[in-house]
């Protein structure tokens, strides 16, 4: 299985449970490893791959038009996106809000998940 990763993605989310955190939305970083069939490399062509720009572009829009309490519903909910729209059979994520608490950098939630019988390697 081949990879594809995209990061530092920076797109605003309604993400939060705090009255300060839905007063607007908040830039959050998506860290985003998937699998893509073996046969993109085999074939130069993108319809065997998962093209990144439509995964991106999707993220944004969902993103924007909905509000999570929880960032690890934020996280499930882009990884559900991958499986079931683009048909990833893998994915790892790391997303994080970016500067919400003093003196912390980011805080979030990592998920990794795969489809029933898929194995990824230690390496992915």
């Amino acid at each position: 299985m081949d990879f594809i990763f995209i990061e530092e993605l920076r797109v605003k989310a309604w993400v939060g449970i705090y009255e300060r955190e839905k007063t607007g939305p908040q830039t959050v970083e998506l860290n985003l490893t998937f699998g893509v069939p073996d046969a993109a490399a085999e074939h130069d062509d993108i319809a065997d791959t998962i093209d990144y720009a439509v995964v991106t572009e999707r993220i944004r829009r969902e993103l924007a038009e909905r509000h999570f309490n929880l960032i690890e519903s934020l996280g499930e909910f882009v990884v559900k996106l991958l499986f079931e729209e683009f048909g990833a059979p893998w994915v790892k994520l790391k997303v994080g809000k970016i500067g919400v608490m003093k003196d912390v950098r980011r805080v979030g939630v990592y998920i990794q998940r795969s489809k029933a019988g898929v194995v990824v390697p230690p390496a992915a």
